[in-house]
């Protein structure tokens, strides 16, 4: 029997409009609600898995007839999360850099800009 708040392998079965269907193993199945799919809208499950493979899922609870709810919202929302957590690593030059090549940027525009309009006097 598994546990709620278990995260466990499973491999997809089925895919309807309505969720995606996982066998965990060969007691136990159960259904990733397509609310349960992603926080934000789902249209299609079929864009979130494909029939035949291997997913990891959150058990969230058993329906009355011993079938497991599923989940993979928080599992993805998780990857996200630390896929965007990147290390700044700052320099010991800071914004120096900057400091000394914005006038230089500045007056190379200006040139530019001069160079490239047209005058009326010409």
């Amino acid at each position: 029997m598994k546990n709620e708040n278990n995260v466990v392998k499973g491999v997809v079965t089925g895919i309807e409009s309505y969720g995606i269907f996982v066998k965990i193993d060969d007691d136990k199945s159960g259904l990733i609600h397509i609310s349960e799919i992603s926080s934000k809208f789902v249209r299609n499950p079929a864009d979130f898995a494909n029939i035949g493979e291997e997913i990891n899922v959150e058990v969230i609870g058993n329906n009355d007839d011993g079938n497991l709810k599923l989940s993979i919202k928080n599992i993805t929302e998780q990857k996200k999360q630390e896929k965007k957590r990147r290390k700044i690593i700052e320099t010991s030059l800071g914004f120096k850099t900057l400091n000394y090549k914005l006038p230089l940027w500045i007056e190379e525009n200006l040139k530019n800009h001069k160079n490239n309009s047209i005058s009326i006097d010409k």
